[in-house]
């Protein structure tokens, strides 16, 4: 593919890593040819690189696609997912799930970037409801201040909720800053 084709969050491969074009920014000097210079996100490990291309340059473009997967199951280190159109399993290291872990329980729906067959990233829901398994016991005086109380939830994340909220609970968290939201339903 052309330089000139590549655009703002086009996917290209520099030395057989797939990066994804944060920025793209073209300049016409007085002679010579077209400069672009692009700010590029590697889709492997987040690091950020820029080069500079004159237009006539080459570039292969990375084959980066979507697809809808359910959280399966943990088994040793390996977390294993499954498309939903497929029924294909695909497995990613702890380190490749990360922190993202914490909001992770059979059956939630995330989305697995892939780049060719290999999966390179996941994308989580947005919010997701999980049960509360633990929390501390709030006495009457902690009602008076707004403060929050930890409470463990089904994954092991721990998250500070209001006082109110009771073992049993459903709530829902914010996947991007880990904060609770509200709670869902409540304890029978």
């Amino acid at each position: 593919m052309d330089i000139s084709d590549v655009h703002k969050n086009s996917n290209i491969l520099i030395n057989s890593m797939p990066y994804n074009v944060v920025e793209n920014d073209l300049m016409k000097p007085g002679k010579g040819r077209a400069i672009f210079r692009l700010k590029l996100k590697n889709l492997l490990d987040g690091s950020v690189l820029e080069r500079t291309f004159h237009s006539g340059d080459k570039v292969d473009e990375a084959r980066v696609t979507s697809h809808e997967m359910q959280y399966l199951y943990k088994e040793g280190e390996q977390y294993v997912f499954m498309n939903t159109e497929t029924f294909e399993q695909v497995f990613l290291t702890e380190k490749q799930v990360g922190d993202r872990s914490h909001y992770l329980k059979e059956g939630t729906l995330v989305t697995m970037v892939m780049l060719e067959d290999k999966p390179i990233d996941l994308n989580l829901p947005t919010f997701v409801e999980l049960k509360v398994v633990r929390s501390e016991v709030s006495s009457k005086s902690d009602t008076i201040t707004a403060q929050n109380k930890a409470a463990t939830l089904e994954t092991g994340y721990e998250v500070g909720v209001p006082p109110f909220v009771k073992e049993g609970d459903i709530i829902k968290v914010d996947t991007r800053t880990g904060q609770y939201l509200e709670r869902v339903t409540t304890k029978k």
